[in-house]
């Protein structure tokens, strides 16, 4: 899937079936709904997972707690507006050809 087509999925009731559940959170997080992105993220363990949840954390305003996501999964896609790492976010899940990979 290229980034354009993600984000017109965003339209949908639904993620698109097969979707990883990094890109998921990033999908109901785009819909507005950060409760449910959250809860996707938030028992994951991988890298990737820290930096969304720490993304999230961020986007909620809860500094304190975003710092402990982002130092626990490294600062690879901090950026400086929230747009552009929940870009950078989706653009390194979309490359990935395996749903499930993690780091």
């Amino acid at each position: 899937m290229r980034m354009d087509e993600f984000r017109r999925s965003v339209a949908g009731a639904e993620p698109p079936a097969g979707m990883s559940v990094l890109l998921a959170a990033l999908w109901w997080d785009a819909k507005g709904d950060w409760a449910r992105a959250h809860a996707l993220v938030d028992s994951l363990t991988s890298r990737d997972a820290m930096a969304v949840h720490a993304y999230l954390h961020r986007k909620e305003g809860v500094e304190w707690n975003a710092e402990y996501w982002y130092a626990r999964a490294g600062t690879r896609f901090r950026r400086a507006e929230l747009g552009d790492e929940w870009k950078a976010l989706a653009e390194e899940f979309l490359q990935g050809d395996d749903p499930n990979r993690s780091r």
